[in-house]
């Protein structure tokens, strides 16, 4: 097939090319290489695979509607990965409209290229973010949404709303995928292992938030991706026993479907610190803080429907993940 990857120098996007390259599609990256953490980390994961003779890049904003409107005219894809988006739950609030002009505006036009250009399937970054205020373990897709704490989790929220009203009303299957905290080598530096580990190397005190009463369903890059071109290989279809009076929200009447993707296995921020000690042979300096506004105190997916669906199986604990991260981090900064 012919994939477009957008995001594709970012974390994720970069793992999913590699990954769809191996087994021969034809991909072609989107990235506008921001500054919103080091440039150089996107531009060595872009290496990894930019001369691959199957591999294009293109550095552009999706939120250029010019631009994207001639860009998907041009390539007539068979499958789009949208994984471009403004991250972050804190920066989110320092920085609002940075979410509005990526997340929705930037969105809408892929939404828009796959429509005009009859894209087979759109599979979509949303995250674990939009469960916001809900309490209720493991967090579901058959649960409501409605109560976002951050505008980064209201911007993946309208995202899926947004898909799914193309869904709709032009029959664009669309798979909305909820990510729960990803982490691996050549992760983002703006995330709390990339961000302990300096600060553990460097001597200096890590940053605890909530007192360290966190629980997080951490998830390896690898079972991620694995879970990614899962979804990507089987277009969403309309669910046959949607029933309109008790509406399901992760599915539909339309070919839309809204999946959690982790890894089930909620882990105490404490006892994944004590892996990256462990890891590191030695011990972190920790200042414990209150919980952060916007910030979720606990999360664990349900992943049964892709489980079911998919056979999606994650396979790495925290402990090897963490330690594939520390052999990464240390032999990429020396």
């Amino acid at each position: 097939m012919k994939i477009l990857v957008t995001g594709s120098a970012g974390f994720i996007g970069s793992a999913v090319s590699i990954r769809l390259l191996e087994r021969g599609d034809t991909v072609v990256g989107l990235d506008n290489h921001n500054d919103y953490y080091d440039i150089q980390i996107k531009e060595d994961r872009l290496a990894r695979h930019a001369n691959h003779s199957n591999y294009s890049h293109i550095r552009m904003d999706i939120e250029d509607r010019q631009g994207m409107k001639i860009f998907f005219a041009e390539h007539q894809f068979d499958g789009v990965i949208n994984l471009a988006a403004q991250a972050g739950v804190r920066y989110s609030i320092e920085n609002p409209l940075a979410y509005v002009d990526t997340n929705l505006v930037g969105f809408a036009n892929v939404l828009e290229g796959c429509r005009h250009n009859k894209v087979s399937h759109l599979v979509y970054a949303s995250s674990s973010s939009t469960y916001g205020l809900n309490t209720k373990q493991p967090f579901s897709t058959h649960e409501s949404t409605n109560h976002p704490v951050s505008l980064y989790a209201a911007t993946k929220k309208a995202g899926e709303l947004m898909a799914h009203s193309y869904s709709h009303l032009y029959g664009i299957p669309t798979s909305g995928l909820r990510f729960f905290t990803v982490y691996g080598p050549f992760g983002r530096p703006d995330m709390a292992l990339f961000m302990f580990t300096k600060s553990i190397i460097e001597d200096k005190p890590i940053e605890v938030f909530n007192y360290g009463n966190h629980k997080r369903d951490f998830t390896y890059i690898d079972d991620i991706v694995q879970g990614i071109i899962k979804v990507l290989d089987r277009p969403a279809e309309s669910d046959i026993n949607w029933d309109s009076k008790k509406p399901d929200p992760s599915s539909s009447s339309a070919p839309y479907r809204v999946y959690n993707i982790g890894n089930n296995n909620p882990v105490e921020l404490m006892d994944y610190i004590e892996a990256l000690e462990s890891s590191l042979g030695k011990k972190a300096e920790k200042k414990l803080l209150p919980l952060q506004p916007g910030d979720v105190p606990d999360t664990c997916a349900d992943i049964d429907d892709l489980v079911d669906q998919f056979n999606y199986k994650p396979s790495t604990s925290v402990k090897q993940g963490v330690e594939n991260f520390i052999k990464w981090y240390k032999d990429y900064y020396k």
